[in-house]
């Protein structure tokens, strides 16, 4: 076996092992997430995620008012987005730190905290294959 074969694949062997190892702590993050967005109250008014956000975020909703709102499904796909009543930039980070302070009447988790990404990589599991569409509506 030629020198430059051996390196190659050693380093194809390694990327892969690394690919790997990434793709299991993404699982694992996106189901820590799902677990959050279950059954984490943010220390609020008892409601979780799942409780406007229906189906896992995968079906319509509604809020406590009644009123509908799109699944969220291409949640991910479409921020970051202009928030037209304050005319800021909001992230889908600053989204879900929004509805745990409003909707759920609780304290939001901190930015780059296990948390708050976990919840963010479970919504972004749930655009996988949808085009990004930044500014685009909920579906």
């Amino acid at each position: 076996m030629k020198k430059s074969s051996l390196v190659f694949g050693l380093a194809f062997a390694a990327f892969s092992f690394a690919a790997n190892a990434a793709d299991a702590e993404l699982d694992k993050m996106v189901a820590e997430g799902q677990k959050n967005y279950q059954h984490n109250t943010f220390n609020g008014n008892g409601k979780v995620c799942e409780s406007c956000h229906l189906g896992g975020g995968k079906e319509a909703g509604r809020l406590p008012n009644g009123k509908a709102i799109p699944s969220l499904a291409n949640a991910a796909a479409i921020f970051p987005r202009i928030n037209m009543r304050s005319g800021k930039l909001v992230t889908l980070s600053d989204q879900v730190r929004n509805c745990a302070a409003n909707a759920l009447s609780g304290t939001p988790p901190e930015y780059g905290s296990v948390e708050l990404n976990s919840i963010v990589a479970y919504i972004t599991s749930l655009a996988q294959g949808k085009a990004i569409d930044m500014g685009g509506m909920p579906k």
